[in-house]
């Protein structure tokens, strides 16, 4: 386990009395799950369709004054992180399947993202929630370009990683996008040995590419054709909005992934692991920044990243609420539970980044 904190593990008997206290959070939490959260998505869904409506006819009148322009990206961006924080990300999940509603369902559900939606169920929902923070498995961690931990290798590409963290931030959205496709190696590096890829290789470029270019034809062309008079301002407004999500998305998840004091794990450390075991690693591996209701909804719930990574089918409505629970739980049983206000985790992300650009005195364990 590697870690700035210094923290001793509970033994077995207090680990399977702290996923009992854990899985009566969640048996509780259900027990709430109604019509109230189906009233609450929906809603959320009807305020992201207006406002991109909005924001693609604002957009058009920017021939009038730059106000317009400015307010029809703010819009647009605003939609597109409600898209795909609060509902896609949150739907794909599957929080919202006990609804039985075709729209709103977590296996088929499609969103406003370069991403292939099957390649983000396949790689996030379970490669990395089965297996975060183990170095080697879990791909999200560092997402194959940053050095984050003692447990990776340094190479000398590394002392730079404060750009790739940068260039990763800007261009979030292909790098989400490309991501399953890097780490089966489809078009660079040695073909992997192994893989559990449930597709052809040819299946999973062929849907890399066809998502990819349907998002770009949508935003880079097919709207700006279809405003032609204000193509130019109308495909820049699309540009920027499409940079800002970026920029908000990737820093919500590095401050639920990536702060100071976030743990990682090997492998045989976490073989055969009780629930007990699997609640204190995702709890370990995680953290949370602190913030008024709408910057929850605007973080999609992963403010609360320890929650969700804990209950991640749980509609992420309740995860603030759930969060005062299991801050409790923790300090009954001395167990660390990293949170704070954004601006500090964020700080702490950017002095990870920092500190594991340059090598360190300890030897890395081969992942």
């Amino acid at each position: 386990m590697s870690t700035s904190i210094k923290n001793v593990s509970p033994d077995s008997a207090t680990l399977e009395s702290f996923a009992q206290d854990l899985d009566q959070i969640r048996a509780k939490t259900m027990e709430k799950v109604g019509q109230k959260d189906a009233d609450y998505i929906r809603n959320v869904i009807r305020v992201q369709r207006l406002s991109e409506v909005a924001g693609r006819v604002t957009l058009v009148l920017g021939f009038l004054s730059p106000i317009w322009w400015v307010a029809g990206v703010l819009l647009l961006t605003f939609a597109k992180i409600l898209d795909n924080m609060e509902i896609g990300h949150n739907v794909m999940h599957g929080q919202y399947d006990w609804m039985n509603d075709p729209n709103i369902n977590g296996r088929k559900f499609e969103w406003d993202h370069a991403a292939d939606a099957d390649s983000w169920r396949r790689y996030h929902n379970h490669e990395h929630h089965t297996y975060t923070n183990i170095i080697g498995k879990d791909r999200d961690f560092g997402y194959g370009l940053l050095r984050l931990s003692d447990d990776t290798r340094w190479k000398p590409k590394n002392r730079w990683q404060v750009l790739t963290y940068l260039n990763l931030s800007l261009m979030f959205e292909l790098g989400v996008a490309y991501h399953e496709v890097a780490g089966e190696r489809i078009f660079m590096g040695k073909r992997r040995k192994t893989s559990s890829l449930p597709i052809t290789r040819k299946e999973l470029r062929n849907a890399f590419f066809s998502k990819a270019g349907r998002q770009f034809f949508k935003d880079y062309i097919f709207f700006p054709l279809l405003c032609f008079p204000m193509f130019l301002p109308v495909l820049a407004g699309n540009f920027v909005a499409n940079l800002l999500r970026n920029l908000w998305t990737s820093t919500v998840i590095f401050c639920g992934h990536f702060t100071e004091d976030v743990h990682t794990f090997r492998m045989d450390e976490c073989k055969n692991e009780t629930q007990g075991e699997w609640y204190y690693r995702q709890i370990l591996g995680s953290s949370n920044f602190e913030g008024r209701r709408w910057l929850h909804i605007l973080s999609g719930h992963l403010s609360c990243q320890i929650e969700h990574h804990l209950f991640p089918d749980v509609p992420a409505y309740h995860y603030v609420e759930m969060g005062k629970q299991v801050q409790e739980v923790c300090k009954k049983y001395n167990i660390p539970y990293n949170t704070g206000s954004f601006g500090k985790q964020y700080s702490t992300v950017v002095k990870r980044v920092l500190k594991y650009s340059f090598p360190s005195k300890q030897v890395p364990v081969e992942a």
